[in-house]
This record gives C-alpha cells, structure tokens and sequence, in this order.
C-alpha cells in the first residue's frame, strides 16, 4: 500500500516504529520505574506517588494476587475512579501476569455482571463508593476475590480520615453494601508484606487488557489488547507526540492532566501509560465534571500536555475562572473520544494560546490510528494522518478502496489493532477484512495529502428523502450559534421523507428560541439537511467519558 501520506509528516517523526525493543508492557513499566523512582508520577488531591513508590506498592499488590493462586492470564477488575490505587492495581495486575478488565465505576448491575461474566474476571479491585453495585450481582459472576479501597486510602493518616470521613458521612457518597469475604485495600497491602512477588515472563501474544467498547452502537464486547498493541500506541505516540515537545529541555519533567478516567482507552494508553514512558507526572482529576474544583486543581500546576474530549474543553471555557490561569506551558493539546467543534477549539485556541490537535481512534486500536501534528497551530477540522506504523484504507460497502476524495468507511491496519472482540469470534469476523484492515464504523474522506476527515458514524447517518445527512456536519454548525451551549441531532421517522432531522440543543443563552435558532439553520443548510424539531434540553445523556450518546437519544423517540 502506498504511503503517499508520509510525505505530510512533520519533522522528526519516523515511518515505522520498532515495538520488538520490549518483549512485554511490564518491562516498559518497570524501565521507568527504574529510570525516573524519585520523580512524582501522579499526584490526586495533593498528594504525590513517586514512580519508586509505584515501583514498590504495585509488587506487593501483584505479590497478594499472585497468593491467590490466580493462573497467568486471569482476569482482574479494576472498578475505580481516578484515584492513586488505580495506576498501583493496574501495574500489579500487569506484572503479576495477568489481564486488566477496566470497569466503568458507573455501570449499573445490569452493565457490571454483564462485564464480569463476558469477561470471566476472578478478582475484581473496587472503590467502596461503587461497592453496591457488586452487591446486586455477585452471585451471578465468577469473582472470587474483593479488596475495596476507599478515596483515603493512599491520602496519608490524618488527611485520608477526613477525606473518608467527608466522602461518606457529609456527601453521603458510599451507599450501604454487604461484601462477605471482601478484603480492606490497606488490609491486603499488609497482608502483602509477608509475601514475596514473583517475576512472570510475558511476551507480545499474551493479554495486557480487556477493555470493553462504551456500546454506543450495541452490547459492549471486550477489545482484546495484547501487550504487542498496547506497547506499539505507547511507541507511536512518543514518535509522535514528542516531536511537538521541543521547546522545552528534555529533562524537564513534563505535567499531564489526566481528567479523562483511566479506564476509557484514550487516558490509559495516552495520559498513563505514555507518561509512563517519558517520565511525566499525571494530574489525576477524581471528578472533572466539578468544573471550579478541577480549575483549582489546574492552577497548582504548571500543565505541558492537555489530552481531553471536546465537551470537557467546552465546559472549561464557559467557567470564567479558567481564563485567569497560567497557560505558559501548554504545549499538547490533543483532542479525541468524540469530534472536537470548531467554535470549542477556536475558542480555547484564544484563550490559552495552545490550539487542539485532534486524534482518532477506538478501543479497538488501542487507541490511536491518526493524529494532526502536535505542533499545529490552528484546528485543521481532520483526524490526522496515519500515525508511524499505521495505514489508513477507506473502503466502500463492498471493501474496495474508494478514490480520494471519497466518502467510505474508515479502516485501520497496524501492530496496535486489536487480537479480536473476547470471545466473539462471530463479531471479529465481522469487522476484519482479510488483509488485516480493522472496520471502524466510521465514514471519512482522505485527501491528497493523507488528511482524513470524519464524515460521521454509519450507523449514525440520517437518511432524509435519499440524501444522506451527517450528524456531526449539523452539529458542528449550530455549536457556532452564540446562544448554544451544546447539541445533538438524531434521524427521527417521517411519513414524508422516511426520516427527519431532530435537534436536541442546551442553550447558553436563555433567551434563544426555537424560531430564532430555525431561522439560523435556514440560513446555513441545504432544504433537507435543515432540522424538522428542535427540542430544548438542560443536559444531554453523556457517557461518563463526556461523549454525547446520540443512541439514547435515538431510544427515547422509538420508545414514544
């Protein structure tokens, strides 16, 4: 396949990168445990986590799972928010041979059993707060084995009480919960220290993570992600992303924020795992949608690479304490998980001087597959090119590669694609070509220059009296209105046309009407792409990463 895009690539970044350099994930782990032990690798709610700490902790974790007589590959869930237990759990896991199962701490019963048994976890690492939901359905799933944390834990003696004694008698946050035979987080660390950690030797083939699809678009399925695939998106977002790192010494440690929870796919490969590789210290952020706590936050730090979701920059930018802080040292700031608008971007490009270079990818590639430049100096509107070692196809219905300039479905070819679908043989078949090319769903156009742009999801597409009409173009639009804060737009049946367009719009300005927004859409669509409905909302459904669940949406109208 011809790389003609290689030619668009910046300096410095190279076509293929050599993932043969680490034989598993735990030594590129263990390589910087070594290489940065007196640096602070995350910091949450003050307090600091050397990597020598991390080093030391997740050995005695992976020392206690390995006593459980658990075999290489078993399978451990971690069920927390962005706490400091998470990246200690998520090592020891790793190391002590085994596969992370990353568990949303907001599933319902229904969600988590489902994961639990899909994937066949025996140990599962659970924050109290959430302790309930296992509760319900325990029964039903192969755990063998609880520790439940607390938000304290890892805070230090006197200032972890309080946080504990706040978090569960003032904010009410840790509903009642019976878990016999369950296992206190601090008891099984010092349970751990009697126990001796035993090296397991992985290679590329063996599982590092399971990490189940947000099922926008059905039953969640679990990702398989082989230590192969994950090591390569480290790899190809250090060739990457490091390029756009050159005004700054190398030697200066640099500040990601991790606001996007660790089990979503984008924070753990590109906030945790590549801060791993280069030495960073994670800012982990329990609760980003606390938009002046998380503000507070970010001003205690002088912040280098900013990764996030389009309405997490949003919901920054419309807090006026946000402007006031210390922008100097942006670098990165990339955008992904959803389509970054171009009002957001100009917006935040004003305001902190550090414009967003959008990504894409999928759990299903570990994540990322394109990326635009990290020294970008304007919001180009694109995913990107195919980063180092990856190739792009886009592929019509048939699976032919289209001509540039065409619209058809994204597909992806590299080392960080995907074993399979856990289990589902059935499903991988599906979205496999024979030549190795992963199906995304998506729908793009790739230029002359290898630039993709997402047209929209297939599935999302709206079909108006035979034209197509693509959600994301409508969307994009009417985010640019002053008086729109946010919205969404779904294919709602007609008996005219066989579907009309609805939008769903939370209003910046109170004042705005539907006439006067219908007006603004006249002017800017064609007839048929031009909304039918427009409904007021004061939020819309999100999933907790912050993307905006067209589906449910969808749901609600087959459902009236």
């Amino acid at each position: 396949m011809d790389k003609f895009w290689l030619k668009s690539y910046p300096q410095g970044v190279p076509a293929e990168i050599d993932f043969s350099q680490y034989q598993s994930l735990v030594q590129v782990l263990e390589e910087s445990f070594h290489k940065y032990s007196a640096r602070n690798a995350y910091a949450c709610m003050d307090k600091f986590l050397t990597y020598g700490e991390l080093d030391t902790l997740s050995k005695k974790v992976g020392a206690w799972l390995q006593s459980k007589g658990l075999q290489k590959g078993a399978r451990v869930a971690i069920m927390m928010p962005n706490v400091l237990q998470y990246p200690v759990v998520m090592a020891a896991v790793l190391r002590a041979g085994y596969t992370v199962v990353n568990v949303n701490p907001l599933y319902t019963p229904r969600e988590l059993e489902h994961q639990l048994k899909d994937s066949g976890a025996e140990a599962i690492f659970i924050l109290e707060n959430f302790a309930v939901t296992l509760e319900h359905v325990l029964s039903n799933t192969p755990i063998k084995h609880i520790v439940v944390a607390t938000m304290g834990d890892m805070l230090g003696g006197v200032k972890g009480a309080i946080v504990n004694f706040v978090v569960r008698n003032v904010k009410k946050m840790v509903p009642a919960f019976s878990l016999p035979g369950a296992v206190r987080f601090k008891q099984m660390l010092a349970e751990s220290s009697r126990l001796n950690f035993q090296p397991v030797n992985l290679g590329h083939d063996d599982i590092a993570f399971l990490q189940y699809t947000g099922g926008t678009t059905g039953v969640s399925k679990g990702a398989t992600l082989s230590h192969r695939n994950v090591i390569a998106n480290i790899l190809q977002n250090d060739a990457w992303l490091m390029s756009g790192m050159e005004n700054q010494a190398s030697s200066e440690q640099k500040v990601i924020v991790c606001a996007l929870p660790l089990y979503h796919i984008f924070a753990l490969t590109v906030c945790s795992l590549l801060g791993t590789r280069i030495g960073a210290m994670n800012l982990l952020i329990p609760n980003p949608r606390d938009i002046p706590g998380f503000i507070k936050e970010l001003a205690k730090y002088k912040v280098n690479i900013f990764p996030a979701v389009n309405t997490l920059y949003n919901g920054l930018l419309n807090n006026p304490d946000f402007a006031k802080l210390d922008f100097s040292g942006y670098e990165i700031c990339s955008g992904g998980g959803m389509a970054v608008q171009k009002a957001v971007a100009d917006k935040w490009l004003k305001t902190t001087g550090c414009a967003i270079a959008e990504g894409y990818g999928l759990s299903e590639t570990s994540p990322v597959a394109t990326a635009n430049p990290a020294k970008t100096k304007e919001f180009s509107g694109t995913i990107g090119l195919p980063i180092p070692s990856t190739e792009i196809a886009i592929l019509d219905d048939d699976g032919n590669h289209v001509p540039l300039g065409s619209p058809g479905e994204i597909a992806i070819r590299g080392p960080q694609v995907m074993v399979g679908y856990w289990n589902r043989p059935d499903e991988t078949a599906k979205v496999m070509t024979a030549d190795g090319f992963f199906k995304s769903g998506d729908v793009g156009i790739m230029d002359f220059r290898g630039y993709t742009t997402i047209v929209d999801r297939k599935k999302d597409m709206i079909l108006v009296s035979g034209f197509n009409v693509y959600p994301n173009e409508i969307e994009g639009v009417v985010a640019l209105h002053p008086g729109v804060l946010e919205c969404a737009c779904v294919g709602v049946p007609d008996a005219n046309s066989g579907e009309a367009v609805k939008l769903f719009v939370v209003r910046k300005d109170p004042t705005l009407t539907v006439e006067q927004l219908m007006d603004y859409c006249k002017e800017q669509f064609t007839a048929y792409k031009k909304p039918k409905f427009i409904e007021f909302r004061l939020e819309l459904p999100k999933t907790n990463v912050g993307k905006i669940l067209r589906r449910e949406l969808r749901d609600e109208k087959k459902a009236a």
